[in-house]
């Protein structure tokens, strides 16, 4: 096993503390929004199987800190494992992170296989280079992703019922929002969404303005909405002018407790608002986003991706299995579990056929292989070879990513 040497994403809605005070390191007072652990080429994670201090092998080759993505394509057969390497080919399929948001995120949708495809093709023959701002596709993958809470969350997930919207829209007072509740309350839920949404990402001059307004004003009053309106306040403050808001006022806000998880499929509309969290998703860097933005709106692929469908916000609970606890995923791109092993207690053994990166969040792990031990504290991580089996002790929580083939993640 190699511990990780991972980089810090300077993202500007990221906090300036979350990460330094779990990783008990000094802010620098920029944004530290999120800390990347795998293998996708923007920023692969490092590891070192020579003699530096990446090095939790005992071995020594003396080449330094890598790319993990050069060693995987080295020897992929042993780095992924066959069942892996079968399914997914010669490429880690799962990006883990700790993400700090202090600012809300751009609202954004993701495509599905079959889109990210398509669309990659697409400008791959347009020639639009992959740097481009506004490319849309950056690889051929679909993007599904999870998010742990470790800290009290929000964020915004999934359209609300058309009739609930129109309700919301009503409740702020705004006469030029009228035309958009009626067709809201008047035509087939699938029709109605689109309809609005689309309508929102460009809408007349001075509504942004007077929706501000008007969700600040609401937002100190009881009701109903008083939770919501408060966080869409949040928004506008966050991104003024942006026509981003609009399209956030369709969207269910939700708060997570400490262990409770989202699951965001393809096609569904989001964003962070604030919190801090560990984040697992399919290694890919395809983003739609439809607002709280100053990078590229493609409205006419977005309103192809997008889901215009209402449907309940479903807050994830771990699912103890043993001493492992694994929260469910629709997907076999990645599996997300955590352990909470006790002092004294008794280790549990991970085996070996997958690849898994293991990254604490709390106290500390002992982390065992027929070679070594190493001991990892907070915002720590380590990257686990398919060939190799760990064994979990110590007092604190882990979390571990891998992929969600059952042949070989259990």
């Amino acid at each position: 096993m190699d511990l990780l040497l991972n980089t810090v994403q300077p993202y500007d809605w990221g906090s300036t503390t979350a990460l330094p005070r779990l990783m008990g390191t000094e802010p620098t007072g920029e944004p530290q929004a999120e800390l990347w652990m795998g293998a996708h080429p923007s920023a692969p994670s490092r590891i070192d199987r020579g003699d530096g201090d990446g090095h939790a092998d005992g071995g020594g080759h003396g080449c330094g800190p890598v790319p993990l993505d050069d060693v995987i394509a080295e020897d992929p057969a042993t780095e992924l494992g066959a069942a892996t390497l079968r399914r997914f080919g010669p490429r880690l399929p799962f990006l883990l992170k700790l993400l700090a948001a202090d600012a809300p995120l751009s609202v954004q949708v993701h495509p599905d296989l079959a889109q990210a495809r398509a669309g990659f093709a697409r400008e791959e023959a347009l020639g639009v280079p992959l740097d481009a701002p506004h490319r849309t596709y950056r690889d051929d993958q679909h993007k599904p992703e999870m998010i742990v809470a470790l800290t009290p969350f929000q964020g915004l997930c999934g359209f609300r019922v058309p009739g609930a919207c129109a309700d919301l829209l009503d409740a702020l007072g705004v006469p030029a929002l009228r035309p958009y509740a009626d067709t809201l309350r008047a035509v087939p839920e699938a029709q109605a969404l689109a309809e609005v949404f689309t309508a929102f990402l460009s809408p007349p001059a001075g509504l942004v303005d007077d929706v501000t307004d008007a969700v600040a004003a609401a937002a100190g009053r009881a009701g109903p909405y008083r939770a919501d309106l408060a966080a869409y306040a949040g928004v506008a403050r966050a991104h003024p002018g942006d026509p981003g808001l609009l399209a956030a006022l369709m969207l269910r806000h939700v708060e997570l407790a400490p262990g409770e998880a989202l699951f965001l499929g393809a096609g569904i509309p989001h964003a962070y608002l604030s919190g801090l969290g560990v984040e697992i998703m399919a290694s890919s860097d395809n983003v739609l986003r439809c607002g709280l933005t100053s990078k590229h709106v493609d409205t006419a692929e977005l309103v192809k991706v997008v889901r215009f469908t209402a449907m309940p916000t479903r807050v994830l609970h771990p699912r103890a299995e043993g001493v492992e606890e694994t929260y469910p995923a629709p997907v076999d791109d990645f599996r997300l579990s955590r352990f909470r092993p006790r002092a004294g207690g008794p280790s549990s053994r991970l085996p070996a056929g997958a690849p898994q990166i293991l990254l604490c969040t709390e106290g500390e792990a002992r982390l065992s292989s027929a070679d070594a031990t190493v001991c990892i504290g907070p915002g720590e991580s380590v990257y686990v070879p398919a060939v190799a089996e760990v064994s979990v002790a110590g007092a604190g929580t882990l979390f571990r990513a891998t992929v969600g083939l059952d042949a070989v993640a259990r």
